[in-house]
C-alpha cells in the first residue's frame, strides 16, 4: 500500500526557509509524477510544484518560482520542497501527492490518487 508522510513544516518569519519532505513507502519511485500542493484556510487547493523523476525538469506554479526548489531522491523514496524568501501569503497546509505510472505529469489534482496527510507552514509578516 502506497503512503505518503510529510514533515518539516512549522511558524517561520516572512523571509525565512523551511524544507519539507515527503517519504514514500509502499512503492519504488521511477517516471512517476510526485507533486506538492497547498490550501489556505477559506481557498481551494492549489498545486505548488511537480516533478516527474529526478532528472527531468520541475514545473513551478509563477508565484512561487525563483523561491522554491522541488527535488526527489528515488534511492531514499523522498521529495523535498525547499522554499525559500517565504511569505506569509504562502502559508498553508502543505501535502505531497503522486500520480503513479501515468506516463506525464502535472498539478491536476484529479489526476493524483495517493496523497499525505498534509503539514503545517505558517510565515508571519
Amino acid at each position: 500500500q502506497v503512503q505518503l508522510v510529510e514533515s518539516g513544516g512549522g511558524s517561520v518569519q516572512a523571509g525565512g526557509s523551511l524544507r519539507l519532505s515527503c517519504a514514500v513507502s509502499g512503492y519504488t519511485l521511477s517516471d512517476d509524477c510526485m507533486a506538492w500542493f497547498r490550501q489556505a484556510p477559506g481557498k481551494e487547493r492549489e498545486g505548488v510544484a511537480s516533478i516527474y523523476s529526478p532528472n527531468s525538469a520541475p514545473y513551478y506554479i509563477e508565484s512561487v518560482k525563483g523561491r522554491f526548489t522541488v527535488s526527489q531522491d528515488n534511492a531514499k523514496k523522498m521529495v523535498y520542497l525547499q522554499m525559500n524568501s517565504l511569505k506569509p501569503e504562502d502559508t498553508a497546509m502543505y501535502y505531497c501527492a503522486a500520480f503513479l505510472r501515468g506516463g506525464r505529469c502535472s498539478l491536476n489534482s484529479a489526476a493524483f490518487g495517493y496523497w499525505g496527510q498534509g503539514t503545517q507552514v505558517t510565515v508571519s509578516s
